[in-house]
């Protein structure tokens, strides 16, 4: 899977998101302009110990992005769909966008790709989820879609320490 974030402007957002990718094998593609330098100490945080392991790719615009990946289809996640995530049918090398937290995609790029663009559900008079959230439900549903990928998806609990005196 791939994760891509377009222009975004917020360090913990993106280091909460690469940790997510991190963890479930997706790639983090990045868009400029950035709000924020990639070698801030709030990206690290956000991502802990996780960072160094990131696939992580930083493209100048937009365009660059698209044919440096040999135009792949783009889903497009805004609150101006018509189309809920969860009937989309994703596919294991989908590319998953996300804009700006400040405007989100911008509506030319949503227009010319209208067929692909998909929404969280959310109350009427609500703008938006927290990006690092909207991402993590959508790339969640995504991998249970595709059986998980090679996610590990139990735990090994041996013994549960609330149960000791039963």
């Amino acid at each position: 899977m791939n994760i891509i974030l377009l222009e975004p402007e917020i360090p913990y957002n993106t280091g909460n998101i690469g940790r997510t990718c991190v963890a479930t094998g997706t790639s983090l593609h990045l868009i400029k302009p950035l709000g924020f330098n990639i070698d801030e100490k709030a990206v690290k945080r956000a991502g802990l110990d996780y960072w160094d392991d990131l696939d992580l790719h930083i493209y100048d615009d937009y365009d660059e992005f698209l044919r440096l990946n040999y135009y792949p289809k783009v889903i497009m996640a805004t609150t101006k769909s018509r189309h809920n995530y969860s009937d989309y049918k994703f596919s294991k090398d989908d590319y998953i966008m996300f804009g700006k937290e400040s405007r989100g995609i911008p509506e030319e790029l949503l227009v010319d790709n209208e067929e692909n663009c998909v929404r969280i559900p959310m109350l009427k008079d609500t703008r938006s989820l927290n990006l690092s959230n909207s991402v993590s439900i959508i790339l969640y549903e995504a991998l249970r879609q595709n059986e998980f990928l090679c996610l590990e998806e139990k735990g090994n609990l041996h013994r549960l320490s609330w149960k000791k005196g039963r």
